[in-house]
This record gives structure tokens, sequence and C-alpha cells, in this order.
């Protein structure tokens, strides 16, 4: 199956970006983790993929309760670290919607948040069923819509700068797209042909110093962090700036910033 623009866009934005990525939002994005591989019943003994690994936080946290693990993930970044961190689990380059296993290869399949940069995510899916076996259970997290306040910092900060969007950045085609609510996701995985389907909301705090939290945008991570270093200097500063002025609303009273965040964990069993 051909890469839609939008998982060719992924690609390039994501490129070189693994070192930047675990040093800023890595940790936000491990905060699901524990519940993800329960939602997939993941214990000792199951042979488990680990599907846009990151920084192998899942992959880890399944390893630790006996899990076989095998990880992938597009960016080869990501994958060679958590070759280099997790000797026990086995590392590739992959992407969706074509891996390369065979049918009914794993007891469960986990994707934490990979679902948002894939251009096909029934595709997707249908890959995921493909590759875990009758009565193993897949289990996804993705970042709700609309978002809760700390999503929208970083957002709000472009904004008051006067930075949109570039328009060469490709969004999601219609057709591909599904509602980032509850009913959606869990409507996306029937759709896919999973059972005994259930969805989760998930809301989190997530902290950070502000330094900390620019550190991604300002390192070209993630789609805003490259509209972010594809401006001229006197841009960036100007976006820091009005992030600075900006995190006063979330910032604690030791000085840290506390980041409400709101995501969806959705889970299903294949036939």
């Amino acid at each position: 199956m051909p890469q839609t623009p939008f998982d060719e866009s992924e690609r390039r934005i994501w490129a070189g970006t693994a070192e930047a990525y675990a040093a800023g939002f890595g940790g936000l994005c491990a905060h699901p983790v524990p519940r993800l591989l329960d939602a997939a019943k993941v214990g000792a003994g199951i042979r488990l993929l680990d599907v846009g690994t990151g920084t192998g936080a899942a992959a880890k946290a399944a390893g630790a309760r006996g899990a076989r693990v095998t990880a992938v993930d597009a960016e080869p970044g990501m994958a060679a670290g958590v070759a280099r961190t997790l000797p026990d689990a086995a590392a590739l380059i992959a992407a969706l919607p074509q891996l390369p296993f065979r049918d009914g290869a794993f007891g469960a399949s986990v994707g934490n948040f990979v679902l948002n940069h894939v251009g096909r995510p029934l595709a997707a899916l249908g890959e995921l069923r493909r590759v875990t076996r009758p009565g193993g259970r897949i289990a996804l997290t993705i970042w709700a819509a609309p978002g809760a306040p700390g999503q929208a910092l970083l957002g709000r900060a472009l904004q008051a700068a006067g930075v949109t969007r570039p328009p060469h950045l490709p969004a999601l085609a219609a057709e591909d797209d599904f509602p980032r609510t509850a009913d959606g996701f869990a409507g996306l995985l029937r759709a896919a042909g999973l059972t005994d389907v259930r969805c989760l909301p998930l809301r989190w705090d997530h902290h950070a110093t502000a330094e900390e939290w620019w550190r991604g945008p300002a390192a070209g991570v993630a789609t805003i962090g490259r509209i972010v270093t594809a401006q001229r200097p006197e841009v960036i500063e100007r976006i820091r700036g009005h992030f600075v002025e900006l995190s006063r609303e979330f910032t604690g009273t030791d000085g840290r910033l506390v980041l409400p965040h709101a995501a969806l964990l959705a889970s299903g069993r294949v036939r």
C-alpha cells in the first residue's frame, strides 16, 4: 500500500528527532503506558508487538512484566535507541500499515499514540489485526479532540506570534479521518473488525519546567517544532516570548508548569 502525502510528511517531520523527543515530549507520552498494557492484557510469556515504539517506554514496561517484546518504529533513530537500551527486545525499522510479520505472529499488539501519525488509520488497524493472533487484544492511544488546556499552550504561542500552519504540511485526508472522541475511536476499532471494544478517556497533568517544555519545539520535534524552526530567528524569539507569557497560566507554586492533557485509550479483541 503506497504512503499517503500525510505519511511522507510525518517521516520528514520525525527524521532525526529521537534524542530531542526523548528529552522532552517522550515523558509526556509515556504516562498512559501501564493502562495501555493492562488493556492489552500483557503479562509474562506473551509475545507483544509495540508499534511506533518511540522511546521504548511501552516495550520496557512490557519486558518488566515478562513479555517477549518486538518493537518497531518508522524512525531509525527511535528503533536504534530501543535496541541499545533494551537488549532483550527485538527492535526493527517498520511502519504501519505494512509490517514484516506473518499472520497471527503476536499474542497482543499495542501502539502508544502511533495512530496520530499514520495516513490511513483504518488500514493500520487492519494490519495490527492481521499480525495479532485470534483472541489476542490490540490496545492504542490517541490524543483527544478537543484537547485539554495544556495541549494548546504551544499552539497558542504560535497564534499569538502570528504564525499559522504552512499549507505544504498535509492533513489527514477526510475519508481517512475519524472523530477523536470515545465514540469515534471505538467505532474505528469496530470498523477494523475488532470485538469486545472498549474506550476510556484519560486525563492527567504533565509537570515540566518552561525550559523543558520549550526545548522540544525549539529542537524541531513534531509538527509544531517543524513550524517553529522554519521561522526566522526574530520570529522564533517572538514565539518564545509569547510562550513564556502564556506559561504563567500553568505555573504552580514550585515554579514548574502543570499542563492538563487528555487522551483516549481504546482496545479490542481479534476474532
